[in-house]
Protein backbone atom coordinates (compact mmCIF):
# COMPACT_ATOMS: atom_id res chain seq x y z
CA UNK A 1 0.00 0.00 0.00
CA UNK A 2 1.65 3.32 -1.09
CA UNK A 3 2.40 5.95 1.67
CA UNK A 4 -0.72 8.85 1.81
CA UNK A 5 -0.36 11.88 3.25
CA UNK A 6 -3.34 10.61 5.48
CA UNK A 7 -2.27 7.09 6.36
CA UNK A 8 1.19 9.36 7.60
CA UNK A 9 -1.34 11.14 10.41
CA UNK A 10 -2.75 8.24 11.28
CA UNK A 11 0.77 6.66 12.11
CA UNK A 12 2.03 9.46 13.82
CA UNK A 13 2.15 9.03 17.74
CA UNK A 14 1.11 12.82 17.79
CA UNK A 15 0.86 15.79 16.84
CA UNK A 16 4.46 17.34 18.15
CA UNK A 17 5.72 14.35 16.35
CA UNK A 18 4.00 15.71 12.94
CA UNK A 19 5.34 19.48 13.60
CA UNK A 20 9.07 18.28 13.91
CA UNK A 21 9.04 15.35 11.03
CA UNK A 22 7.58 18.83 8.85
CA UNK A 23 11.17 20.10 9.99
CA UNK A 24 13.04 17.80 8.20
CA UNK A 25 11.42 18.15 5.03
CA UNK A 26 14.62 19.91 3.78
CA UNK A 27 17.08 17.22 1.12
CA UNK A 28 20.07 18.93 2.25
CA UNK A 29 18.93 17.19 5.62
CA UNK A 30 18.99 13.60 3.72
CA UNK A 31 22.17 12.91 2.08
CA UNK A 32 21.39 9.33 1.25
CA UNK A 33 17.68 8.79 -0.21
CA UNK A 34 17.20 4.92 -1.74
CA UNK A 35 14.80 2.29 -2.75
CA UNK A 36 15.09 -1.44 -3.93
CA UNK A 37 11.47 -0.37 -6.57
CA UNK A 38 10.09 -3.82 -4.48
CA UNK A 39 8.43 -1.55 -1.34
CA UNK A 40 11.61 -0.83 0.67
CA UNK A 41 13.31 2.72 1.17
CA UNK A 42 15.13 4.02 3.61
CA UNK A 43 17.74 6.63 4.24
CA UNK A 44 20.00 8.36 6.01
CA UNK A 45 19.32 12.01 7.97
CA UNK A 46 21.94 14.59 9.48
CA UNK A 47 20.87 14.45 13.01
CA UNK A 48 22.47 16.60 15.82
CA UNK A 49 25.09 13.92 16.33
CA UNK A 50 28.17 12.89 14.91
CA UNK A 51 26.62 10.30 12.50
CA UNK A 52 23.74 10.08 10.51
CA UNK A 53 20.64 8.46 11.49
CA UNK A 54 19.40 5.27 9.20
CA UNK A 55 16.08 5.35 8.31
CA UNK A 56 14.39 2.13 6.46
CA UNK A 57 10.31 1.88 5.58
CA UNK A 58 8.53 -1.05 4.20
CA UNK A 59 5.78 0.12 2.38
CA UNK A 60 3.70 -2.67 2.42
CA UNK A 61 2.77 -2.70 6.01
CA UNK A 62 4.44 0.83 7.08
CA UNK A 63 7.08 -0.92 9.22
CA UNK A 64 9.96 1.38 10.40
CA UNK A 65 12.77 0.89 11.71
CA UNK A 66 15.43 4.26 12.94
CA UNK A 67 18.71 4.36 14.93
CA UNK A 68 17.89 7.89 16.49
CA UNK A 69 17.52 7.16 20.77
CA UNK A 70 13.50 8.44 20.46
CA UNK A 71 10.82 6.87 22.30
CA UNK A 72 8.43 7.67 19.84
CA UNK A 73 7.14 5.15 17.49
CA UNK A 74 7.51 6.01 14.77
CA UNK A 75 9.80 8.59 15.34
CA UNK A 76 10.69 12.26 13.59
CA UNK A 77 12.77 10.67 10.78
CA UNK A 78 10.45 7.91 9.98
CA UNK A 79 7.59 9.98 9.65
CA UNK A 80 9.63 12.71 7.39
CA UNK A 81 10.83 9.64 5.00
CA UNK A 82 7.64 8.65 4.82
CA UNK A 83 6.42 12.28 3.73
CA UNK A 84 8.61 12.63 1.29
CA UNK A 85 7.72 9.47 0.11
CA UNK A 86 3.98 10.49 -0.39
CA UNK A 87 4.77 13.47 -1.96
CA UNK A 88 6.86 12.96 -4.44
CA UNK A 89 9.20 16.09 -4.66
CA UNK A 90 12.47 14.32 -3.77
CA UNK A 91 14.12 11.37 -5.93
CA UNK A 92 14.68 8.29 -4.38
CA UNK A 93 17.83 6.31 -6.09
CA UNK A 94 17.04 2.78 -7.21
CA UNK A 95 19.30 0.49 -5.66
CA UNK A 96 20.17 -2.66 -3.95
CA UNK A 97 19.39 -2.66 -0.43
CA UNK A 98 22.76 -2.09 1.58
CA UNK A 99 23.40 -4.73 4.50
CA UNK A 100 21.76 -2.30 7.05
CA UNK A 101 18.36 -2.77 5.27
CA UNK A 102 19.14 -6.62 4.91
CA UNK A 103 19.61 -7.10 8.29
CA UNK A 104 16.73 -4.95 9.22
CA UNK A 105 14.37 -7.02 6.85
CA UNK A 106 15.63 -10.60 7.90
CA UNK A 107 15.32 -9.97 11.68
CA UNK A 108 11.71 -8.64 11.53
CA UNK A 109 8.81 -10.53 13.03
CA UNK A 110 5.70 -8.16 11.73
CA UNK A 111 4.66 -5.05 11.33
CA UNK A 112 5.42 -2.54 14.73
CA UNK A 113 2.65 -1.63 17.14
CA UNK A 114 1.86 2.14 17.43
CA UNK A 115 3.14 3.42 20.87
CA UNK A 116 0.72 6.42 21.40
CA UNK A 117 -1.08 6.72 24.91
CA UNK A 118 -4.36 7.94 25.24
CA UNK A 119 -3.82 11.47 26.10
CA UNK A 120 -1.94 11.72 22.42
CA UNK A 121 -4.82 10.03 20.69
CA UNK A 122 -7.34 11.74 22.41
CA UNK A 123 -5.69 14.91 20.63
CA UNK A 124 -6.64 15.87 17.23
CA UNK A 125 -3.58 16.08 14.51
CA UNK A 126 -3.48 18.85 12.28
CA UNK A 127 -3.75 17.78 8.66
CA UNK A 128 -0.24 17.39 7.09
CA UNK A 129 -1.58 18.80 4.14
CA UNK A 130 -2.39 21.91 5.83
CA UNK A 131 0.94 22.14 7.70
CA UNK A 132 3.26 21.80 4.92
CA UNK A 133 0.87 25.20 3.35
CA UNK A 134 1.67 26.90 6.36
CA UNK A 135 4.38 29.14 6.06
CA UNK A 136 7.92 28.87 7.91
CA UNK A 137 9.01 31.97 8.46
CA UNK A 138 9.10 33.94 12.11
CA UNK A 139 8.99 37.26 13.47
CA UNK A 140 11.93 38.46 14.57
CA UNK A 141 11.36 40.81 18.45
CA UNK A 142 14.54 42.71 18.86
CA UNK A 143 13.51 43.33 22.24
CA UNK A 144 13.31 39.45 23.15
CA UNK A 145 16.43 38.50 21.43
CA UNK A 146 18.11 41.05 24.04
CA UNK A 147 16.53 39.76 26.28
CA UNK A 148 17.37 35.89 26.02
CA UNK A 149 21.00 37.72 25.46
CA UNK A 150 21.14 39.21 28.94
CA UNK A 151 19.83 35.99 30.45
CA UNK A 152 22.51 33.74 28.47
CA UNK A 153 24.71 35.61 29.06
CA UNK A 154 23.60 35.54 33.00
CA UNK A 155 23.68 31.89 33.22
CA UNK A 156 27.13 31.59 31.87
CA UNK A 157 28.67 34.17 33.98
CA UNK A 158 26.66 31.92 37.08
CA UNK A 159 28.03 28.80 35.83
CA UNK A 160 32.04 30.21 35.38
CA UNK A 161 31.52 31.32 39.11
CA UNK A 162 29.92 27.76 39.91
CA UNK A 163 32.54 25.73 37.95
CA UNK A 164 35.35 27.41 40.05
CA UNK A 165 33.54 26.78 43.11
CA UNK A 166 33.92 23.29 42.38
CA UNK A 167 37.47 23.56 41.33
CA UNK A 168 38.62 25.05 44.44
CA UNK A 169 36.69 21.97 46.35
CA UNK A 170 38.73 19.44 43.50
CA UNK A 171 41.66 20.56 44.66
CA UNK A 172 41.16 20.14 48.27
CA UNK A 173 40.08 16.83 47.46
CA UNK A 174 42.93 15.95 45.74
CA UNK A 175 45.55 17.24 48.35
CA UNK A 176 43.83 14.85 50.73
CA UNK A 177 44.08 12.00 47.98
CA UNK A 178 47.75 12.64 48.36
CA UNK A 179 48.40 12.98 51.89
CA UNK A 180 46.64 9.42 52.61
CA UNK A 181 49.28 7.47 49.81
CA UNK A 182 47.94 6.16 46.47
CA UNK A 183 48.00 2.54 48.06
CA UNK A 184 44.97 4.03 49.75
CA UNK A 185 43.55 5.93 47.32
CA UNK A 186 43.22 2.46 44.50
CA UNK A 187 41.00 0.71 47.99
CA UNK A 188 39.01 3.44 48.13
CA UNK A 189 38.92 5.25 44.97
CA UNK A 190 35.36 3.88 43.70
CA UNK A 191 33.63 5.88 46.49
CA UNK A 192 36.01 9.11 46.93
CA UNK A 193 35.01 9.49 43.35
CA UNK A 194 31.70 9.18 43.57
CA UNK A 195 31.42 11.39 46.07
CA UNK A 196 34.03 14.79 44.39
CA UNK A 197 32.40 13.60 40.55
CA UNK A 198 28.46 14.82 42.32
CA UNK A 199 30.13 17.41 43.63
CA UNK A 200 31.31 18.71 39.95
CA UNK A 201 28.07 17.91 38.42
CA UNK A 202 26.19 20.45 41.36
CA UNK A 203 28.74 22.69 40.20
CA UNK A 204 28.20 22.12 36.59
CA UNK A 205 31.56 20.82 35.22
CA UNK A 206 29.90 17.41 33.79
CA UNK A 207 33.23 16.84 31.40
CA UNK A 208 35.62 16.87 34.68
CA UNK A 209 32.90 14.67 36.61
CA UNK A 210 32.69 12.10 34.28
CA UNK A 211 36.20 12.05 33.34
CA UNK A 212 36.95 11.54 37.70
CA UNK A 213 33.73 8.54 37.89
CA UNK A 214 35.37 6.84 35.32
CA UNK A 215 38.90 6.73 36.61
CA UNK A 216 38.05 3.01 39.11
CA UNK A 217 37.45 1.94 36.16
CA UNK A 218 40.63 2.75 34.51
CA UNK A 219 42.93 1.38 37.76
CA UNK A 220 41.38 -2.01 37.52
CA UNK A 221 42.00 -2.55 34.05
CA UNK A 222 45.44 -1.72 34.45
CA UNK A 223 47.74 -4.73 36.75
CA UNK A 224 48.04 -4.08 40.28
CA UNK A 225 51.36 -3.47 40.79
CA UNK A 226 50.54 -0.60 37.87
CA UNK A 227 47.15 0.73 39.84
CA UNK A 228 49.35 3.39 42.12
CA UNK A 229 51.18 4.97 39.02
CA UNK A 230 47.82 4.85 37.52
CA UNK A 231 46.43 6.89 39.98
CA UNK A 232 49.19 9.10 40.25
CA UNK A 233 48.94 10.36 36.37
CA UNK A 234 45.66 10.46 36.24
CA UNK A 235 45.27 12.82 39.30
CA UNK A 236 48.16 14.88 38.08
CA UNK A 237 46.42 14.98 34.49
CA UNK A 238 43.05 16.15 36.66
CA UNK A 239 45.16 19.20 38.66
CA UNK A 240 46.51 19.85 35.08
CA UNK A 241 43.21 20.80 33.71
CA UNK A 242 41.96 22.31 37.12
CA UNK A 243 44.97 24.95 36.72
CA UNK A 244 44.47 25.45 32.95
CA UNK A 245 40.89 26.33 33.54
CA UNK A 246 41.81 28.50 35.76
CA UNK A 247 44.23 30.10 33.13
CA UNK A 248 42.15 29.85 29.99
CA UNK A 249 42.43 33.50 29.40
CA UNK A 250 46.27 32.74 28.69
CA UNK A 251 45.93 30.09 26.67
CA UNK A 252 46.04 29.60 22.80
CA UNK A 253 42.52 29.43 21.55
CA UNK A 254 42.41 26.04 20.13
CA UNK A 255 43.85 24.66 23.79
CA UNK A 256 41.59 27.00 25.31
CA UNK A 257 38.71 25.16 23.40
CA UNK A 258 40.52 21.76 24.84
CA UNK A 259 40.33 22.89 28.02
CA UNK A 260 36.73 24.07 28.01
CA UNK A 261 35.27 20.89 26.78
CA UNK A 262 37.07 18.81 28.77
CA UNK A 263 35.69 20.73 31.71
CA UNK A 264 31.94 20.50 30.71
CA UNK A 265 31.19 23.05 27.92
CA UNK A 266 29.93 21.81 24.67
CA UNK A 267 30.17 23.01 21.13
CA UNK A 268 26.87 22.38 19.53
CA UNK A 269 26.63 21.26 16.42
CA UNK A 270 25.15 24.82 14.65
CA UNK A 271 28.00 26.71 15.93
CA UNK A 272 30.58 23.99 14.84
CA UNK A 273 29.56 24.42 11.40
CA UNK A 274 29.36 28.24 11.60
CA UNK A 275 32.74 28.65 12.24
CA UNK A 276 34.22 29.81 8.75
CA UNK A 277 37.36 29.06 10.41
CA UNK A 278 37.40 25.49 11.32
CA UNK A 279 39.39 22.53 9.59
CA UNK A 280 37.60 20.99 7.14
CA UNK A 281 38.16 17.79 4.94
CA UNK A 282 36.35 16.33 2.43
CA UNK A 283 37.35 13.37 1.16
CA UNK A 284 37.04 9.43 1.10
CA UNK A 285 36.97 7.96 4.51
CA UNK A 286 37.02 4.35 5.78
CA UNK A 287 35.35 3.23 9.32
CA UNK A 288 38.51 1.51 10.71
CA UNK A 289 36.50 0.96 14.52
CA UNK A 290 33.34 1.32 16.00
CA UNK A 291 33.85 0.89 19.76
CA UNK A 292 31.16 1.09 22.41
CA UNK A 293 30.99 1.46 26.12
CA UNK A 294 28.09 2.02 29.02
CA UNK A 295 29.07 4.49 31.19
CA UNK A 296 28.35 5.41 34.62
CA UNK A 297 25.71 7.85 33.94
CA UNK A 298 23.86 5.15 31.79
CA UNK A 299 24.80 6.90 28.59
CA UNK A 300 26.39 4.88 25.51
CA UNK A 301 29.35 6.18 24.03
CA UNK A 302 29.81 5.12 20.72
CA UNK A 303 33.14 6.01 19.06
CA UNK A 304 33.38 5.71 14.99
CA UNK A 305 36.87 5.93 13.95
CA UNK A 306 37.83 6.88 10.21
CA UNK A 307 40.67 6.75 8.06
CA UNK A 308 41.13 9.35 5.65
CA UNK A 309 42.51 7.82 2.43
CA UNK A 310 43.69 11.29 0.76
CA UNK A 311 47.35 10.76 1.42
CA UNK A 312 47.86 14.52 0.63
CA UNK A 313 45.60 15.50 3.81
CA UNK A 314 47.48 16.27 7.02
CA UNK A 315 44.89 15.37 9.44
CA UNK A 316 44.26 11.28 8.55
CA UNK A 317 42.30 10.55 11.55
CA UNK A 318 38.58 11.55 13.01
CA UNK A 319 36.81 10.61 15.92
CA UNK A 320 32.89 10.66 15.48
CA UNK A 321 31.73 10.13 19.11
CA UNK A 322 27.70 9.42 19.77
CA UNK A 323 26.20 9.17 22.77
CA UNK A 324 22.43 7.52 23.19
CA UNK A 325 20.55 6.01 26.29
CA UNK A 326 21.08 2.89 27.14
CA UNK A 327 17.87 2.56 27.28
CA UNK A 328 17.42 3.14 23.65
CA UNK A 329 19.05 -0.51 22.41
CA UNK A 330 21.09 1.19 20.23
CA UNK A 331 24.88 0.03 20.44
CA UNK A 332 26.50 1.25 16.94
CA UNK A 333 26.49 4.39 14.99
CA UNK A 334 25.33 2.90 11.76
CA UNK A 335 28.48 2.49 10.26
CA UNK A 336 30.29 -1.07 10.15
CA UNK A 337 34.13 -1.24 10.18
CA UNK A 338 35.62 -1.28 6.53
CA UNK A 339 32.62 0.98 5.45
CA UNK A 340 33.59 4.12 2.73
CA UNK A 341 32.12 7.00 2.51
CA UNK A 342 32.55 10.63 0.39
CA UNK A 343 31.79 13.31 3.51
CA UNK A 344 32.82 16.59 4.36
CA UNK A 345 34.12 16.25 7.35
CA UNK A 346 34.66 19.37 10.40
CA UNK A 347 36.74 18.88 13.13
CA UNK A 348 36.25 20.85 16.75
CA UNK A 349 38.33 23.60 18.03
CA UNK A 350 41.84 21.42 19.46
CA UNK A 351 45.06 21.83 19.94
CA UNK A 352 45.45 18.36 18.63
CA UNK A 353 42.74 17.86 15.92
CA UNK A 354 40.56 14.79 16.04
CA UNK A 355 37.07 14.71 17.22
CA UNK A 356 34.94 15.54 14.47
CA UNK A 357 31.23 15.92 12.85
CA UNK A 358 30.59 14.59 9.39
CA UNK A 359 28.56 18.49 7.60
CA UNK A 360 27.90 17.07 4.70
CA UNK A 361 28.03 13.54 3.39
CA UNK A 362 28.45 13.30 -0.53
CA UNK A 363 27.45 9.35 -0.88
CA UNK A 364 26.53 7.04 1.59
CA UNK A 365 28.47 4.24 3.56
CA UNK A 366 29.08 1.33 1.63
CA UNK A 367 30.84 -1.63 1.93
CA UNK A 368 34.33 -1.65 0.83
CA UNK A 369 37.10 -4.55 0.72
CA UNK A 370 39.92 -2.86 -0.67
CA UNK A 371 42.90 -2.42 1.47
CA UNK A 372 44.22 0.46 3.51
CA UNK A 373 46.99 2.17 2.28
CA UNK A 374 48.72 3.55 5.03
CA UNK A 375 51.77 5.85 4.87
CA UNK A 376 55.23 3.89 5.04
CA UNK A 377 56.03 4.32 8.79
CA UNK A 378 57.21 2.38 11.23
CA UNK A 379 55.74 1.63 14.58
CA UNK A 380 58.61 3.73 16.26
CA UNK A 381 57.99 6.67 13.60
CA UNK A 382 54.05 6.79 14.10
CA UNK A 383 54.81 6.96 17.86
CA UNK A 384 56.17 9.98 17.69
CA UNK A 385 52.69 11.46 16.07
CA UNK A 386 51.37 10.72 19.25
CA UNK A 387 54.08 12.63 21.56
CA UNK A 388 53.58 15.91 19.71
CA UNK A 389 49.62 15.23 20.53
CA UNK A 390 50.76 14.67 24.02
CA UNK A 391 52.76 17.85 24.28
CA UNK A 392 50.42 20.01 22.64
CA UNK A 393 47.21 18.56 25.19
CA UNK A 394 48.81 16.29 27.97
CA UNK A 395 45.36 14.88 28.78
CA UNK A 396 44.89 13.57 25.60
CA UNK A 397 44.00 9.99 26.17
CA UNK A 398 43.60 7.70 23.13
CA UNK A 399 45.17 8.70 20.45
CA UNK A 400 45.37 6.62 16.56
CA UNK A 401 48.41 5.55 15.02
CA UNK A 402 48.72 3.87 11.67
CA UNK A 403 51.84 1.58 11.25
CA UNK A 404 53.74 -0.90 8.78
CA UNK A 405 55.63 -4.21 9.48
CA UNK A 406 54.82 -4.34 12.67
CA UNK A 407 54.85 -7.55 14.75
CA UNK A 408 52.30 -9.25 17.04
CA UNK A 409 54.50 -11.17 19.48
CA UNK A 410 53.17 -13.12 22.43
CA UNK A 411 54.99 -13.46 25.69
CA UNK A 412 53.22 -16.20 28.26
CA UNK A 413 49.22 -15.13 27.98
CA UNK A 414 50.32 -11.51 26.66
CA UNK A 415 50.20 -9.91 23.35
CA UNK A 416 52.42 -7.28 22.34
CA UNK A 417 53.07 -4.93 18.76
CA UNK A 418 56.04 -4.65 18.24
CA UNK A 419 58.61 -3.13 15.59
CA UNK A 420 59.40 -5.39 12.85
CA UNK A 421 62.69 -6.93 12.18
CA UNK A 422 65.12 -4.85 11.11
CA UNK A 423 63.28 -1.49 12.63
CA UNK A 424 65.42 1.53 13.77
CA UNK A 425 63.64 1.55 17.28
CA UNK A 426 62.76 -0.96 19.60
CA UNK A 427 59.26 -0.75 20.39
CA UNK A 428 56.84 -3.08 22.31
CA UNK A 429 53.36 -1.73 23.15
CA UNK A 430 51.25 -4.20 25.29
CA UNK A 431 48.06 -5.16 23.51
CA UNK A 432 45.16 -5.12 25.61
CA UNK A 433 44.14 -8.62 27.27
CA UNK A 434 40.88 -8.46 25.81
CA UNK A 435 42.10 -9.06 22.00
CA UNK A 436 44.15 -12.35 23.49
CA UNK A 437 41.67 -14.66 21.91
CA UNK A 438 40.87 -12.57 18.22
CA UNK A 439 44.51 -10.89 18.03
CA UNK A 440 46.48 -13.66 19.28
CA UNK A 441 46.65 -15.91 15.52
CA UNK A 442 48.25 -12.56 14.40
CA UNK A 443 51.78 -13.61 16.36
CA UNK A 444 52.46 -16.49 14.18
CA UNK A 445 52.90 -14.27 11.08
CA UNK A 446 55.77 -12.40 10.50
CA UNK A 447 54.33 -8.60 9.58
CA UNK A 448 51.29 -6.95 9.88
CA UNK A 449 50.36 -3.30 9.10
CA UNK A 450 47.76 -1.50 10.70
CA UNK A 451 45.94 0.65 12.93
CA UNK A 452 45.45 0.91 16.92
CA UNK A 453 44.73 3.27 19.26
CA UNK A 454 47.16 3.75 22.22
CA UNK A 455 46.15 5.04 25.17
CA UNK A 456 49.77 5.01 26.69
CA UNK A 457 49.49 1.88 28.45
CA UNK A 458 47.78 -0.39 26.20
CA UNK A 459 46.96 -0.71 22.79
CA UNK A 460 43.49 -1.68 20.61
CA UNK A 461 44.66 -3.32 17.38
CA UNK A 462 41.77 -2.15 15.36
CA UNK A 463 42.96 -3.15 11.77
CA UNK A 464 45.75 -5.32 10.34
CA UNK A 465 46.71 -6.26 6.21
CA UNK A 466 48.13 -9.37 6.59
CA UNK A 467 49.49 -11.54 3.84
CA UNK A 468 46.30 -13.80 4.78
CA UNK A 469 44.00 -10.77 4.35
CA UNK A 470 42.54 -8.69 6.26
CA UNK A 471 42.04 -8.61 10.60
CA UNK A 472 39.60 -6.43 12.77
CA UNK A 473 38.81 -5.64 16.42
CA UNK A 474 35.05 -7.75 16.21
Amino acid sequence: MAFTLERIETLAPDQSSVDAARKLLKPNLWPRLATDNNGLFWGECQGSGATPYRVVIAEADAGYKCTCPSRKFPCKHSLALMWMRAEGKVAFTAEDAPDWVRDWVSRRRGPPGKAATATDEAKPKASIAALHEQPTETVVDPKAEARAAVIKEKNRAEREAAILGGLDELDIWLSDQIERGMAAFVGQCTQACKVIAQRLVDAKAGGLAARIEGLPAKLFAAPEAQRPLVAIEELGQTYLIAEAYRRQDALPTALKMDVRRTVGWNTTREELLADADGLRVTASWRVVAVLSEVQPDRLRRIETWLWCEDSKVEHRFALLLDFVPVASGAATSGYGVGDRIQAEIVFYPSASPLRALIASVKSGAEAADAALQLPDRELGATLEAYETALGAQPWIGTWPIAFRKGQVRRSDRSLFLCAGAGSSTAVALPIRSSQWEIAEPLASLNAVDGIGLWDGHRLTLCWAETELGRWVNA
